[in-house]
């Protein structure tokens, strides 16, 4: 069988679908053949092992959670404060909101990691690369805030986004009017 980067996203979003639904016990190359509708043993020609295989779906989160090329342009011409701070979080709740099977998986995983250091160590890596990204959009984009304040909204932002796509502690108060709270309370005041 041919081995090509579209059948390896099926087989990483498959994966991805599986995690979120089922939880990591439910992870096995089987469950992704049968999600992604491919031949039995389709996942192992692709990824070898189960740890192959998450880290291929953690590849496949960051590329589906990531900000596009569209979403930085947007923000590449507005002025610098706490209103475009403000519409880059929400823009990340955005994507975590509306990818809510990828979300879900990676609360998996990160849950998962707790008992699993070769998880922990892939997740590790990732999440660096992310922070770091987050930290060079503020920068470039002269964000209010530095290291310590980005740290505080991926704190922040894990909860709202575990709280909205689980059990609302207040479901009446809208995500817009939550993240506009933590931006003018974690925000250094200028």
């Amino acid at each position: 069988m041919a081995r090509n980067d579209e059948r390896r996203r099926l087989l990483a979003d498959a994966a991805i679908g599986v995690l979120a639904a089922e939880g990591a016990r439910g992870l096995t190359h089987r469950a992704v053949d049968r999600a992604a509708g491919v031949p039995l043993g389709t996942a192992s020609n692709y990824f070898a092992s189960r740890d192959a295989l998450i880290a291929g779906l953690v590849a496949r989160i960051g590329e589906r959670l990531g900000p596009t090329d569209d979403d930085l342009e947007i923000r590449a011409g507005q002025p610098a404060g706490p209103a475009l701070f403000a519409d880059y979080v929400r823009d990340i709740v955005r994507r975590l909101s509306t990818e809510r099977d990828v979300t879900l998986a990676l609360f998996e995983l990160r849950l998962e990691s707790t008992r699993r250091p070769e998880i922990a160590a892939v997740l590790h890596e990732w999440q660096r690369t992310a922070f770091a990204a987050d930290i060079a959009f503020n920068e470039a984009a002269g964000l209010p805030g530095g290291r310590r304040e980005i740290a505080l909204f991926h704190y922040a932002l894990d909860g709202l986004v575990l709280d909205r796509l689980t059990t609302p502690i207040d479901p009446g108060t809208s995500t817009d009017e939550i993240v506009d709270a933590l931006v003018a309370g974690l925000l250094p005041r200028t």
